[in-house]
C-alpha cells in the first residue's frame, strides 16, 4: 500500500523523538541506566506507527504518531527531569490524561478497521464500549507494571491506593472524551471516511464498488 505523504506536522514528532534520544544519552552519562533503558524503549515504541504503516495494509495518520510520541516523552521526562516530583500531583495526572486519550484514539481506529476488514457490524454503542474498555485495560496494565517495578527496584512509582485509583479515573476521563467524540463523529459522518484516514486514497475506489475478500477490500483503498 502506498500511503499519502505526511503533513509537515510529522516533523514535530521527529523533533520530540530526538528529544527522547537526548534524554537517553543524558541518563546514560549520568549513570541512570534504568532511565536510559526506558528512554530507549520509549524511542522504539514511537517507531511503532511507522512500522505498522510499512508492514500492514493501512496507513495511520501522522497525528497518531505525534500523540504516541508526546505521551511517551511526557512520561519519560517525568522521571528524567523529575517533573513528577516538581509538579506533583498534576504532572502525573496530565500524562495519564494524554496517554489514555492516545490509547482511546488508537482503539477507535482499530474498531473501525476491524469492521471494515471483517464481516462484523459494530454499532456506535459497541465502539464506545470498546474504546472505554480498551483504555481502562491499558491503564490497569500500566498500574500493574508500576507495581511490579516498585517491588523489584523500589523506585516509588506508586504512592498508595488513592493515587492508583485517581490515575485510573483520569484514564477513564480521557477515554470518555474520545469515546464521546467518536460517537458524535460516527453519528454525523459515514464511517468509511474514517477508514480513508489510514487507507490508500490514491485508488479512488468507493466502498460500494469493492466486493469479495476483505483483504482485497483493504488493498483497493
Amino acid at each position: 500500500m502506498t500511503c499519502p505523504g505526511p503533513s509537515r506536522g510529522i516533523y514535530v514528532a521527529y523533533f520530540i523523538q530526538g528529544l527522547i534520544l537526548l534524554a537517553a544519552a543524558f541518563s546514560l552519562t549520568a549513570g541512570e541506566y534504568f532511565l536510559a533503558l526506558s528512554a530507549g524503549v520509549a524511542f522504539l515504541l514511537t517507531m511503532t506507527p511507522s512500522l505498522m504503516t510499512r508492514n500492514l495494509r493501512f496507513c495511520l495518520p501522522w497525528g497518531v504518531n505525534l500523540l504516541v510520541t508526546i505521551s511517551l516523552y511526557l512520561h519519560l521526562m517525568g522521571h528524567v527531569g523529575e517533573y513528577y516530583i516538581l509538579f506533583a500531583p498534576y504532572y502525573d495526572k496530565l500524562t495519564h490524561l494524554i496517554s489514555s486519550s492516545t490509547v482511546a484514539v488508537i482503539a477507535f481506529f482499530l474498531a473501525v478497521l476491524a469492521e471494515h476488514q471483517g464481516e462484523i457490524r459494530l454499532t456506535r454503542g459497541a465502539i464506545v464500549v470498546f474504546i472505554l474498555l480498551s483504555t481502562l485495560a491499558a491503564g490497569a496494565v500500566w498500574e500493574i507494571y508500576e507495581f511490579v517495578v516498585d517491588q523489584i527496584f523500589d523506585l516509588g512509582l506508586q504512592h498508595g491506593n488513592a493515587d492508583t485509583m485517581i490515575d485510573l479515573i483520569v484514564d477513564l476521563i480521557g477515554a470518555a472524551i474520545v469515546a464521546a467524540f467518536a460517537a458524535i463523529a460516527l453519528a454525523r459522518a459515514d464511517r468509511h471516511r474514517f477508514v480513508r484516514f489510514f487507507a490508500d486514497p490514491s485508488s479512488g475506489t468507493e466502498p460500494a464498488d469493492v466486493v469479495a475478500d476483505p483483504v482485497d477490500l483493504a488493498r483497493s483503498r
